[in-house]
């Protein structure tokens, strides 16, 4: 039976989409004006919808232009359930502009906090109570962690997509290989490796904004990162530095990263003028 004490709870928040797609001008140009100008402004309009999000949880979708061979257009969106964000899909492919849009990619996953200091004290604290793991006792004291925790980090469970002007978005996962292990390393290990990777990210707090979002049993990988700021240099020191701290050093996988430039969806007819903003 797995040991309780080895898995790190988390909480859930938002759940994710990023959808790239190349924009298929070949088909496109050929359009009368007047047609195009008319498909446009039916996708803006949902689009600066989408960016307005709700007033509640900021449940909110973004385009981006990638920069380079990997596709043309990423939208981004945030939603409270798994249900709205496929809405949120199905809106989109039911646009007459959606027949010049070919997907590339798509990552799934939802906001995920991972509570490697909060575990190892309600761990070590109910194990000091003699309370069983999963017995009833144990499972209410858990639910009282996580709806305590839940509360306190609503915002950065729920976040609002960040305005800045580039975003750097991959997906990860944890070396499961032969020689290196993540999920064979003791609970403390990896909260002692995690807090180092962590300190890194705070001394880029003031110039990069970071949502990372969960996708173990959703997507092909474990993890997605999306990285904003408004200098793209930055995305480059950190993960460059973040590469020598052990949790990166020893046990990181990387996939795919894209690079992308934030556009207003009123800005999109100009975007596929070949100008930006």
């Amino acid at each position: 039976m797995t040991d309780p004490s080895a898995v790190p709870l988390t909480l859930e928040g938002s759940f994710a989409l990023h959808q790239m797609f190349r924009f298929d001008r070949g088909a496109w140009h050929p359009q009368e004006r007047f047609h195009r100008e008319s498909l446009l402004a039916e996708a803006v309009k949902m689009f600066q919808e989408m960016e307005t999000g709700s007033s509640s949880h900021p449940n909110q979708s973004a385009i981006y232009s990638i920069i380079g061979h990997k596709g043309d257009l990423m939208l981004v969106h945030f939603r409270d359930s798994m249900e709205d964000l496929h809405r949120a899909e199905l809106a989109i492919k039911q646009l007459a502009f959606a027949d010049f849009l070919e997907p590339t990619h798509s990552y799934l996953s939802v906001v995920e906090l991972g509570l490697y200091e909060s575990s190892a004290k309600t761990y070590a604290q109910l194990a000091e109570q003699n309370i069983q793991p999963h017995s009833p006792e144990w499972n209410a004291a858990i639910a009282e962690v996580m709806a305590r925790q839940s509360a306190a980090m609503a915002p950065r469970l729920h976040p609002e997509i960040p305005k800045n002007k580039f975003i750097c978005f991959y997906p990860m996962d944890r070396k499961r290989g032969e020689s290196k292990n993540w999920y064979e390393v003791t609970m403390p290990e990896r909260q002692r490796m995690m807090h180092e990777h962590g300190l890194v990210g705070r001394r880029y707090a003031d110039s990069v904004r970071q949502i990372i979002t969960g996708s173990i049993g959703l997507d092909d990988w474990e993890w997605g990162v999306d990285l904003f700021a408004d200098d793209p240099l930055t995305f480059k020191r950190l993960i460059y530095e973040m590469r020598f701290d052990e949790v990166s050093a020893a046990y990181a996988l990387f996939g795919s990263f894209y690079i992308g430039l934030r556009v207003q969806a009123a800005d999109l007819p100009r975007l596929l003028d070949g100008d930006i903003a």
